[in-house]
């Protein structure tokens, strides 16, 4: 019987020997942080509560690729060892997956796992610029993520709707940028402790925030704070079929914007109030940011004359690099011949790459850079997982199916790029139609457990349990476990749930 892992593991081998018994106390030592993870898995799942003592135990062993970490477990007891405290970490939740219930109780069975990530990058988004959440709902976010081995938290921090976090430089944004939402929902944005309390969270399950702050497009809300900044909206066909399809009304300089139009907007590029701007808006950004990466998007910018274009984002990353700090930007930038060298790219075109994307993206490489693949139509977990779904939107290529979700090879979306170019993989949430924790969840679940196969396990063609069927059958397993820790998942019919 297949173990039910997600992500699968690079290597698991079960022995036909007796397992270890879980009773309503189990006894564990060694590094405390991975220990509090156990203890709050097993009194979650099995109702059994952790003390110290022989029975399981987990330590660091370095030596071993960063992030790995092993597991052996027989009747006499469990050995947990990590390269890292990331990889205890990463192992603590593989052990509370392996807990399962016979007649007699809970038991972990006699298994032989080693294991490691695929990409030193995994990540999931959320967008907080749409719609607005507030710490706590992102913290649950960061832990569910984690929970799946995912390492990075992209936050979008800034659109057309919306300002999100209070920079001393520029106290205007937060004052007059940040109170509005889409469809008149109400705002909001992170102080300074605020971020930390999320940077912090996210560090302490060894998750690196990646902060975005998206130009020269998608910047209405900032000629909210300084109009001189921000050129006059460009009104295409596409903004008004977007308007009469969502509403929201068109786009009026001034006026903060509400509705799900993209591509209209632009800071005014080659003023040098703008650069200015830019580069207090970073510097700001890079101080109240640990990681080393700082996102500046540079997609959508469909009103920006493509010279103009090429030399802003060419100069932001310019501006990134100085800081200390490695530039990522959507694939649009690698129009720009001039990026500065390692900036990575983030590619979300299709998964079957159409329009020049795929061009695009490999300048990144050819740049010195990586590349994050994020295909739209495999890992965007706003799109709806059904075509009927309350939830979602359906641009990338219709509905995207939980099968869909999965059966996609990050190796051979671009052609000519290796796999060592790629950094990683990221599912990124956007919030157009999402409002509540519940709403991330609902579209989440059981998706984001696809993306983080991609992310963390082998490559399909590398690993007999990397096919759908398998893949199905263990995140069926997950529903007991994540309704215990809480998460409103959507009970696909595609997946045999326990």
């Amino acid at each position: 019987m297949t173990l039910p892992l997600v992500p699968h593991p690079t290597s698991v081998r079960e022995h036909d020997a007796p397992a270890f018994r879980v009773g309503d106390r189990v006894g564990i030592t060694g590094d405390d942080a991975a220990t509090e993870v156990l203890r709050r898995g097993l009194a979650r799942v099995a109702g059994a509560t952790a003390e110290r003592g022989e029975g399981i135990r987990l330590e660091i062993v370095p030596g071993r690729p960063a992030e790995s970490y092993a597991i052996e477990a027989g009747s006499r007891g469990v050995l947990v060892t990590g390269a890292d405290p990331a990889g205890l970490f990463y192992a603590a939740h593989t052990l509370v997956q392996l807990l399962r219930r016979d007649d007699t109780g809970w038991h972990v069975p006699a298994v032989s796992i080693a294991d490691g990530p695929r990409f030193a990058y995994r990540g999931v988004m959320l967008d907080v610029a749409r719609h607005f959440f507030d710490v706590d709902t992102v913290c649950a976010w960061i832990d569910r993520a984690a929970a799946l081995k995912m390492n990075h938290l992209h936050l979008h921090l800034s659109d057309d709707q919306g300002w999100r976090i209070a920079l001393p430089s520029r106290p205007e944004l937060a004052a007059r940028a940040s109170q509005t939402a889409i469809g008149h929902d109400r705002g909001g944005h992170y102080t300074a402790a605020d971020y930390r309390r999320i940077v912090t969270h996210a560090a302490q399950r060894h998750m690196t925030v990646v902060p975005e702050i998206d130009m020269p497009g998608h910047t209405h809300a900032v000629g909210l704070a300084y109009p001189e900044l921000v050129a006059e909206p460009v009104i295409t066909d596409d903004v008004r079929t977007a308007v009469e399809t969502f509403g929201g009304g068109l786009p009026r300089t001034g006026t903060p914007y509400q509705g799900l139009a993209v591509g209209f907007s632009s800071l005014r590029i080659a003023d040098p109030a703008t650069d200015r701007f830019v580069t207090d808006v970073f510097t700001d950004l890079a101080a109240l940011t640990p990681g080393p990466y700082l996102h500046l998007g540079g997609d959508e910018a469909l009103g920006t004359d493509p010279a103009l274009f090429a030399s802003f984002v060419a100069r932001a990353t310019e501006v990134i690099t100085a800081l200390g700090k490695t530039p990522v930007a959507w694939h649009e930038a690698g129009a720009a011949e001039a990026l500065a060298p390692g900036t990575v790219g983030q590619y979300w075109g299709l998964a079957t790459p159409a329009d020049g994307m795929d061009d695009k993206a490999r300048r990144f490489v050819t740049g010195g850079g990586s590349l994050i693949l994020s295909p739209a139509d495999a890992v965007y977990l706003d799109m709806k997982p059904e075509p009927d779904f309350p939830l979602g939107l359906t641009w990338a290529n219709g509905h995207t199916s939980v099968r869909r979700a999965y059966e996609w090879e990050p190796a051979d979306v671009i052609d000519g790029i290796a796999e060592t170019d790629i950094l990683g993989v990221e599912a990124p949430l956007w919030t157009e139609t999402v409002r509540t924790a519940e709403d991330i969840d609902a579209l989440a679940f059981p998706r984001v457990a696809a993306a983080a196969e991609a992310a963390w396990s082998p490559a399909m063609r590398d690993s007999p349990e990397r096919t759908w069927e398998s893949f199905r059958s263990r995140v069926g397993a997950q529903g007991p476990r994540w309704r215990a820790e809480g998460i409103r998942y959507h009970a696909s019919e595609e997946i045999p749930w326990v």
